[in-house]
């Protein structure tokens, strides 16, 4: 199965662009998965099974190495990517 996810960060720390430039990197740069990022998001898609160990991945590197922090993401059953 084919999903899409949308993720936001925002991290709860005054220096939050460096923050937000690591962990984009991070995803556009994984092979496993697809991504648009825009100024609101990042847009993961690909495999369920891909996406998901990139968005469980990504996550906790970002608790564990930046602390305190809002993820926001919604999940899509289908691969939505614009041609």
């Amino acid at each position: 199965m084919r999903i899409s996810v949308e993720l936001s960060l925002y991290p709860l720390d005054d220096k939050f662009l460096p923050i937000i430039q690591d962990i984009v990197e991070r995803i556009t740069g994984d092979k496993r998965v697809e991504a648009i990022v825009n100024t609101m998001s990042t847009q993961i898609f690909g495999d369920f099974e891909s996406v998901m160990a990139v968005v469980n991945e990504t996550v906790e590197y970002s608790f564990r190495t930046y602390g305190k922090q809002v993820f926001v993401a919604k999940f899509l059953n289908s691969d939505v990517k614009p041609d």
